[in-house]
């Protein structure tokens, strides 16, 4: 692999016009409100300049990385502090913000069934789902091997699956208890 193409303020525009939205929509479906994400996108992107000579010419799934870092960086500072601020009231745990195409009948049990899983399966679904990244892009966010994502996925598609045929089995049905009853 050559050097970079030179990583120069024009280039830099360049791949924020390119890329801003969809970190701020990766940063949406993970926290609590629009500003929020927006927010998020910033940081990931005083990184990227910082750190410019590091992203690759494909540089969606290496800014997702970045921006899964600082989350999990939010996370563990809550969690260490947690008289500071409640996760719940950070926000950080939140449904995903819905789009018109995505109220559609069945969304919300995908969406209970997927709060059911580890944050790691949740994390590589969405990976590949919502953000549309390839198997290798998304190893590239988790910082793990191709390999390793595509095992990942495979048992997260599982324990999704299973999920989901539970949420759909009917509730185990009460026997009725027969009174007999007297009528005079």
């Amino acid at each position: 692999m050559g050097p970079p193409a030179r990583r120069d303020e024009h280039w830099f525009t360049g791949v924020y016009q390119a890329e801003y939205g969809h970190v701020v929509k990766y940063g949406q479906r993970r926290l609590a409100d629009m500003e929020a994400a927006a927010e998020l996108a910033q940081e990931v992107f005083v990184i990227a300049w910082r750190r410019r000579r590091e992203v690759p010419d494909r540089s969606l799934p290496w800014l997702y990385g970045v921006a899964r870092r600082l989350l999990a960086n939010q996370w563990r500072a809550r969690r260490a502090a947690p008289d500071v601020l409640p996760m719940t009231d950070a926000g950080l745990l939140r449904e995903p913000v819905m789009s018109g195409a995505d109220a559609t009948v069945g969304i919300a049990d995908l969406q209970a069934a997927l709060s059911t899983l580890a944050d790691l399966d949740q994390e590589i679904l969405r990976l590949v789902g919502w953000e549309e990244l390839t198997v290798s892009e998304a190893a590239q966010v988790l910082g793990c091997t191709r390999t390793t994502a595509a095992v990942r996925l495979h048992r997260a598609r599982r324990r999704l699956n299973h999920a989901m045929s539970k949420r759909a089995e009917p509730p185990a049905q009460q026997p009725v208890l027969a009174t007999s009853r007297k009528v005079m």
